[in-house]
């Protein structure tokens, strides 16, 4: 360790340390040499140049530095936050970029905004910000030519081909797309259909990739009054890519016939917020892509880089759900997580995805499978659970059956009477299954929507193969075009409304019953309210604590394809306050909710119980027992 560094390990972070060689003329033998440090393989650029900014002379010097094995083991300390953004960052200034033998430094803004965000992550394990993160000492301006080692995860590093100059705008690549080409693809054509159309990400992947999604709407970014939310979700398992390319290609259909005028597509906007999520797995995915088109793999790249199936996942909520059917008067809804799901590894993918179904009030929901040619809707979960197929429906199985159906029958392939199909037949049942009959599991999507918010939400298996050669992939767009329309414009289906006092001022989380259906939905937070419903005659109640109950006898044509209109005035219950209804236990979720603390992009620490007592060594000083004098002492707090 050269005598620098030294003052640096007792403390002296300030000292001014020499400029690295690299940058003086007193070198003018140093080359660019090829990245070799195992922790630094992914970053943006190949080539680096030795000594560092930390005068660190050779591969051998850093991957014995305490610096080095912090960067390798930041994760396991903050426990997934921040990563690999922090990694990358230190990567930076350990294996500089380096282009035509001379070394770039990476971006100061990019160094503050991280510090911003991830400094409480640090705070709560009792840790120093690291010397060698000083964004003022090792990192520049853009002014100074700079680069951003952490444009990777942003999906700004993209290899993309460019169309001829005679191709219509329209023209869509019916391709595989990676990671930062969807991302780029995504950003084109929000750009294109700016009018109607945003880009926002809900989080990120273990990974760091931000999970992307690509809206459409007339006023992109904001919820609208009575207008429905509907949302797409793509490649969940990694090695399923069919629906993450059918949801790129869609984006790109919307926005191109939305400005030809086509008027199937322009009502569908013009009356329906919609989210467009094409990659949940996007860490999984680039596993099963290392695979290549045409391997139909079955497990590589399935799961997260966690080795978590976000479909087994989520909370079991049908579990409590069955509990509760024989329950006079107990409710089969907004059911709240229980405590002990917090207890076992949670992904952040599936933290994300539950942030997101709370700040937004979806309507109705479509997750993209594939391995088959099938459409199933809930329970997925057993109601008994030695039984691996049971047939096990919701309370609203006749709306879930319209759904399925809905999909099945616009699909040419999976509506065709052929026996003809991947594995399982399902012909006799008009291409569509409850989830738990065909097979039982735990922890799915489908079910996690339904019973802990009001949107319904259905599996669809959309091919038999799940990562098919690149020429296969237009005909299966054509097959599923259709579909996918056609069940989006379902949101529009059943009853639509406003909730509010005798004053206009809406009422939210109040309850929209329907006799004999023992699931209510709640109202939004502008007191509007969407409940799916099948064709029929029913009796709708809507109740809110401390208002009397309001109720209304609707009819649903069978040809009615749009929301019937119900608003509800309710009126303020004269009673004394003490004698108020208490609120349902249903109502509310439960008090310890760490979700509700969850920050998708991991800006904050949460959850990580109290603060840590001061000792004289923290507990992760054992990661750096191996080092022997110079042991990081400058990430010691000084209390």
């Amino acid at each position: 360790m050269v005598p620098s560094l030294l003052l640096l390990l007792t403390g002296l972070f300030r000292a001014t340390e020499p400029a690295p060689r690299c940058e003086t003329g007193q070198e003018t033998l140093a080359k660019c040499v090829d990245i070799s440090l195992s922790s630094c393989t992914d970053v943006t650029y190949t080539q680096t140049m030795y000594p560092n900014f930390l005068d660190q002379k050779s591969r051998e010097v850093i991957e014995y530095s305490s610096e080095y094995i912090l960067i390798s083991v930041l994760h396991n300390l903050l426990q997934g936050e921040c990563n690999p953004d922090l990694r990358l960052l230190g990567c930076s200034v350990l294996a500089p970029q380096c282009e035509k033998d001379k070394v770039i430094k990476p971006c100061r803004h990019v160094c503050e905004n991280l510090k911003k965000n991830c400094l409480s992550a640090f705070d709560a394990i009792d840790m120093a910000w690291p010397y060698f993160l000083d964004c003022d000492r090792f990192f520049a301006g853009e002014e100074e030519g700079c680069f951003d080692p952490l444009a990777k995860l942003r999906g700004e590093v993209a290899v993309e081909e460019d169309l001829p100059s005679d191709f219509p705008a329209t023209f869509i690549q019916f391709k595989h797309h990676s990671y930062s080409q969807m991302v780029s693809t995504l950003k084109k054509t929000a750009s294109r259909c700016s009018h109607i159309a945003t880009t926002y990400s809900i989080g990120r992947s273990f990974e760091g990739k931000d999970l992307f999604v690509i809206e459409f709407s007339t006023k992109p970014g904001h919820h609208e009054l009575l207008k429905p939310e509907f949302k797409y979700i793509g490649n969940m398992h990694g090695n399923e890519v069919v629906g993450k390319e059918l949801l790129i290609y869609l984006a790109q259909y919307l926005c191109s016939e939305y400005l030809l005028g086509n008027p199937r597509i322009q009502t569908l906007i013009n009356n329906t917020r919609i989210h467009l999520l094409p990659s949940l797995n996007p860490d999984g995915y680039e596993l099963a892509a290392e695979e290549g088109a045409g391997y139909n793999g079955w497990v590589i790249g399935r799961q997260t880089a966690q080795n978590l199936d976000l479909n087994r996942n989520f909370p079991d909520l049908t579990s409590e759900a069955y509990r509760r059917a024989g329950i006079r008067g107990a409710r089969l809804d907004h059911i709240p997580i229980p405590q002990s799901y917090w207890w076992g590894k949670v992904a952040p993918e599936t933290k994300a995805v539950m942030k997101w179904m709370r700040s937004i009030p979806f309507v109705l929901s479509a997750s993209l499978h594939g391995g088959e040619l099938v459409v199933t809707y809930p329970y997925d979960y057993s109601r008994h659970p030695m039984e691996e197929k049971e047939f096990s429906p919701t309370p609203d199985e006749k709306m879930f059956k319209m759904l399925a159906k809905a999909y099945a029958d616009a699909h040419p392939v999976i509506s065709d009477r052929s026996e003809h199909r991947c594995g399982g037949n399902f012909v006799k049942r008009g291409g569509i299954i409850n989830g738990a009959e065909w097979y039982s599991f735990t922890g799915g999507m489908a079910d996690f929507n339904y019973l802990h918010t009001n949107c319904f939400e259905v599996t669809v298996e959309v091919g038999c193969e799940k990562f098919p050669l690149e020429e296969e992939l237009f005909t299966i767009w054509h097959e599923n075009r259709d579909a996918l329309l056609n069940y989006m414009e379902m949101v529009h289906r059943g009853i639509k409304g406003i909730v509010s006092d005798k004053f206009g001022n809406p009422i939210k989380n109040a309850r929209i019953s329907v006799r004999g259906i023992q699931h209510d939905i709640t109202t939004a937070a502008d007191g509007d309210y969407w409940r799916l419903l099948p064709p029929g005659t029913y009796i709708v109640t809507a109740q809110a604590m401390g208002y009397t109950k309001v109720m209304k006898r609707v009819t649903l044509p069978i040809k009615m394809k749009r929301a019937g209109r119900v608003d509800f005035v309710l009126r303020p219950i004269e009673i004394w306050p003490n004698k108020l209804l208490r609120r349902p236990m249903e109502d509310m979720y439960d008090q310890y909710d760490p979700l509700e603390l969850f920050d998708p992009h991991a800006q904050h620490a949460q959850a990580r119980g109290g603060s840590q007592q001061v000792r004289e060594k923290p507990w992760w000083w054992s990661y750096f027992s191996s080092l022997d004098l110079h042991k990081p002492l400058w990430l010691l707090k000084q209390h």
